[in-house]
């Protein structure tokens, strides 16, 4: 199982579709900080439509107490400031995909921070916007499933 990591998403339709997903792929989906949405929100729950049930959803209030639950984890920093393409890297079951806001990403401080195994970026043509985040999420989450044999 991997885990989804956002960090202080902005968007309850994108929350939403992400609960969907990590429903779906059997993942964990982690909320950090401060949202731009209340978890009761109507957008939030069509999106999920009745995923919600079917997904351990955790909020954590800051980064520090989300690294204490998760200290012993590899953690991607899943970024358009990412080094390494997403699907050159080996991932195995328990890895942490950490996103950022849909309006400013990861800030620097949780990007360059300590814990992060790796920067990883979704390769797209130079100078566009970022994907969508739930279309981020779902691209890199597959690809990690892909390569432990969806299981």
């Amino acid at each position: 199982m991997f885990k989804i990591a956002l960090y202080e998403p902005q968007i309850a339709p994108n929350t939403g579709n992400i609960i969907r997903l990590a429903a779906n792929l059997g993942s964990e989906l982690n909320l950090i900080g401060k949202l731009g949405f209340s978890l009761q929100e109507k957008q939030l729950r069509r999106a999920g439509l009745d995923y919600h049930d079917l997904t351990n959803v955790k909020h954590f209030s800051d980064i520090s107490s989300f690294l204490r639950e998760n200290v012993n984890q590899r953690i991607f920093a899943c970024t358009t400031k990412g080094s390494k393409n997403y699907s050159f890297v080996d991932y195995k079951s328990g890895d942490v995909f950490l996103f950022g806001s849909e309006t400013s990403g990861l800030p620097d401080n949780v990007r360059e921070g300590k814990y992060i195994s790796e920067k990883i970026k979704i390769p797209m043509k130079e100078n566009n916007r970022s994907l969508n985040l739930s279309n981020s999420v779902a691209v890199i989450l597959y690809e990690a499933w892909r390569q432990n044999n969806f299981n």
